[in-house]
């Protein structure tokens, strides 16, 4: 076997996929270049890592379940002066908090941009490292109570306190059932100090028994979720008003 075809089969062999693809060119610019051999390595692991690191990010986004991907950049925080602009983009730049096992809380008014947030938290987490799930609060305790009608309920615990953040959007736009409610704070529970929450909502703590139906059962919920919590508070105009009167405008005037 020639030492180019051996030399291949070793790569698909350790699953070099970049290297194997990249090393031809790179193996040309270092003899153009007269670069040496370390150089000609370098040069080829460094790409394996960059690729494997950028195919990771992607991999764990697609895994997390976001409904469409958001960008901060596009966000406008002039529409919300009551928003903490600095705490909120130190969380965004570090995931101390999820390190610390804290959780994060945004609450307002419906439009005010909050599920936008949690996704570029969230899509931020994901580079960094680490492994998020992002769901509406019908959509898990939907699949909390069809894993116990199926007797996959633990298997679906385990799974939840896998991730380092897990993201519960839209909690307080439907009341739970009892069933419901208590399955929702049994994931609260088992993540208490163990592991991230963040939760988008348009209710105050105060109207959360209107949710989960049961007031001491709420209150044993808030305790865990708030003990160490950063809350945001998002009212305001509508972001999503204000983005369409926006289109519009230049739509207009094109």
């Amino acid at each position: 076997m020639k030492k180019n075809h051996l030399l291949e089969e070793y790569l698909k062999r350790l699953r070099l996929s970049t290297v194997l693809r990249e090393y031809p060119k790179i193996a040309k610019e270092a003899a153009r270049n007269g670069s040496g051999y370390e150089e000609f390595l370098l040069a080829l692991v460094e790409q394996e890592a960059l690729t494997r690191e950028a195919n990771g990010i992607r991999r764990r986004i697609k895994q997390a379940g976001f409904p469409r991907e958001k960008n901060l950049d596009e966000f406008d925080f002039s529409c919300l002066p009551s928003l903490n602009k600095t705490k909120f983009l130190e969380l965004y730049r570090s995931t101390e908090y999820i390190a610390r096992k804290e959780n994060v809380v945004l609450i307002g008014n419906n439009g005010t941009g909050k599920t936008h947030l949690a996704i570029s938290l969230g899509e931020e987490a994901c580079r960094q490292g680490k492994r998020v799930s992002f769901q509406t609060a019908a959509s898990i305790v939907t699949s909390l109570i069809e894993a116990r009608e199926e007797k996959g309920l633990l298997k679906l615990q385990k799974k939840l306190k896998t991730v380092d953040l897990l993201i519960i959007d839209e909690l307080g736009y439907i009341p739970l059932s009892q069933s419901g409610a208590q399955l929702l704070f049994g994931v609260f529970a088992e993540r208490y100090e163990q592991g991230s929450i963040m939760v988008t909502t348009n209710l105050e703590f105060g109207e959360w028994t209107k949710v989960f139906g049961d007031e001491k059962l709420t209150s044993a919920l808030l305790d865990r979720l708030t003990h160490r919590c950063e809350i945001f508070l998002m009212n305001g105009e509508s972001y999503r008003f204000r983005e369409s009167q926006r289109r519009l405008k230049k739509k207009r005037l094109e």
